[in-house]
């Protein structure tokens, strides 16, 4: 029983470094957290580059170790290093998903046609930086910045910011007092974004308050 229980803590000891680097790319991305079983496949995959990276540091640091004393390589300068990388490789990571760096190269390389977003949603939103109009369920609009919107389009909500009702003539009906609103996502349709319309800006009324009108009305 205990050799069973020192394997699964050298078993855990082994995947701790990679369930940190899974801990940092979801805790700075949107993707959804897998199951159970796909954490444990994601952190040995994440451990496979965490021990190549501390192969290359090792050799480097030895390397130096020729003209300069860097002290002993020890089973806990190894472990340090570890979680080290695991670190810098949870943020490189995260870079890459949410900048779509990895996957723009492949697209230009031919490889793919697809985006390091977890879903078409969320990568409209990221690289579509404009205004928006929100046609909800009971048909009425609403126009505003999207201050935050929700990863998934099932749940979450919006906040707008400097936000406008749009009548049915299409006009916008200020709210002065108003300066964010939060709307639930599941309580809208679909979504416009819009180009660049130079009829539309903002005016700043008061430091706390700012509304949206068409200057053509």
């Amino acid at each position: 029983m205990e050799d069973l229980s020192t394997e699964l803590f050298d078993i855990l000891k082994f995947l701790l470094p990679g369930f940190l680097t899974a801990w940092i790319f979801y805790a700075f991305t949107s993707y959804p957290k897998p199951s159970q079983f796909e954490r444990i496949v994601q952190a040995l995959i994440f451990v496979v580059f965490i021990q190549g990276m501390v192969f290359c540091i090792k050799h480097i640091l030895f390397y130096l170790g020729q003209s300069w004393s860097l002290g002993a390589w020890t089973q806990d300068v190894s472990t340090v290093w570890s979680y080290a990388a695991a670190i810098i490789l949870g943020f490189v990571f995260s870079l890459f998903a949410n900048n779509d760096l990895f996957h723009s190269f492949m697209r230009w390389a031919k490889f793919t046609k697809q985006s390091s977003y977890h879903c078409e949603w969320f990568g409209a939103f990221n690289t579509c930086p404009v205004h928006v109009i929100l046609h909800l369920e009971d048909d009425r609009r609403v126009f505003g910045w999207p201050q935050e919107w929700p990863s998934q389009p099932e749940k979450g909500h919006f906040l707008l910011r400097n936000p406008s009702w749009i009548s049915e003539k299409g006009d916008y009906i200020d709210m002065p007092t108003v300066k964010f609103m939060l709307l639930k996502s599941s309580d809208i349709k679909w979504v416009e974004f819009l180009q660049d319309n130079p009829e539309v800006e903002y005016v700043q009324k008061s430091t706390d308050a700012t509304a949206v009108h068409n200057p053509a009305e």
